[in-house]
């Protein structure tokens, strides 16, 4: 069972950056797919990133291309999401998901793994 621990959240101003980071457990999440999603109140859960395990191919709804960059480091067992140029319509809570069989990596029930989430908050 591999568990994921979100952090870096917080309240930034429109504009700003943040680094969102995803420490997992065990050393088998080297080998998984990831996907960052988030969660705004009174809405569904939506994909906002993946990224395969050799970090071969990336995936980015469009709202964020541009803007955000996921990345990971296999040596330390983490996982990154570095979002910049924030928009209140990015507020939400974030959460990290990773799997080793991933099919469909934009919907989020492909995932066996997820963390808790972090909140993130755009003030304009």
């Amino acid at each position: 069972q591999v568990q994921l621990v979100e952090s870096g959240g917080g309240l930034v101003q429109a504009g700003g950056s943040l680094r969102l980071s995803c420490a997992a457990s065990e050393r088998t999440f080297s080998r998984y797919t990831m996907g960052w999603f988030r969660q705004a109140p009174g809405k569904e859960r939506e994909f906002v990133a993946a990224l395969t395990w050799s970090g071969g191919n990336t995936y980015y709804v469009n709202s964020v291309k541009g803007r955000f960059t996921i990345s990971r480091d296999n040596a330390k067992n983490t996982g990154y999401l570095q979002m910049n140029s924030l928009k209140v319509e990015d507020t939400a809570v974030y959460y990290c998901e990773a799997g080793p069989v991933v099919v469909a990596p934009t919907i989020t029930n492909q995932y066996p793994y997820w963390g808790q989430g972090t909140q993130v908050t755009v003030s304009s």
